[in-house]
């Protein structure tokens, strides 16, 4: 008698341990994602400010967990944010116009921060310049590297140095000259005074090599590139 009592009492714990088996699983927390990059407005790419009182607008970012989301604007004087003139945290589409420097370039893009502090890529970054009293002439604007891409690995012998570039003067003419080597900066000057946006250079195995673009007008205006780097394997 004593057996069976005890064999019943078994039989129930082993039932209660084992109750919990149909319990609804936990839902793991929603993983937050970055907002979309913005998408810039105005100043337009390429404009020419008929004032140096500059406001800057563009469009929204969109947050797939619908958080609030603050706009990190940056303006530069150069293409590669290292002369960056201001830093503004904006929660609007848009800033109060800026007292910029007259007959200036003018470099600029926006990020997309959520309430969880996750960031979005910047934006494409737009150039402008700002008009100045009777300015006859306008410097060219900062080349833009198009390839090799910075800090690219090649297995080729020889590559085609590429760039672009602009001028809010229509008319003017752009030249180009390009030096290149192993130099940081480079000083050889490999090209002069060309029109064509490219040049083809010859290559050494397991070399560093650096390169950069005198950008130059018809009318004395000249723009000095940024140094691009990139490797042979």
């Amino acid at each position: 008698m004593k057996n069976s009592i005890y064999l019943s009492i078994i039989c129930l714990i082993f039932a209660a341990c084992g109750s919990g088996g149909g319990d609804d699983p936990v839902t793991p927390p929603a993983t937050n994602t970055a907002p979309t990059a913005p998408v810039l407005s105005i100043p337009a790419d390429n404009k020419l400010c008929l004032d140096n009182n500059v406001s800057f607008q563009w469009n929204a970012s969109t947050d797939e967990q619908k958080d609030a989301i603050v706009y990190q604007i940056q303006i530069a004087k150069d293409n590669a944010f290292a002369q960056i003139v201001n830093t503004l945290d904006n929660s609007s589409l848009s800033t109060s116009a800026l007292a910029l420097e007259k007959n200036t370039a003018y470099y600029w893009r926006v990020k997309a921060t959520d309430a969880k502090g996750l960031s979005s890529a910047y934006s494409s970054t737009f150039k402008f310049y700002t008009a100045g009293t009777a300015v006859v002439n306008h410097l060219p604007f900062a080349p833009e590297i198009i390839s090799p891409a910075i800090n690219a690995a090649l297995s080729t012998s020889t590559a085609t140095l590429t760039w672009n570039a602009s001028d809010v003067d229509l008319s003017d003419v752009l030249t180009y000259d390009v030096y290149f080597g192993t130099a940081n900066p480079p000083t050889a000057k490999v090209s002069e005074n060309a029109s064509s946006k490219s040049f083809e250079v010859a290559l050494q195995p397991t070399t560093l090599y650096y390169w950069k673009v005198v950008v130059k007008d018809n009318k004395g205006g000249e723009t000095v590139g940024q140094v691009w780097k990139f490797k042979t394997n």
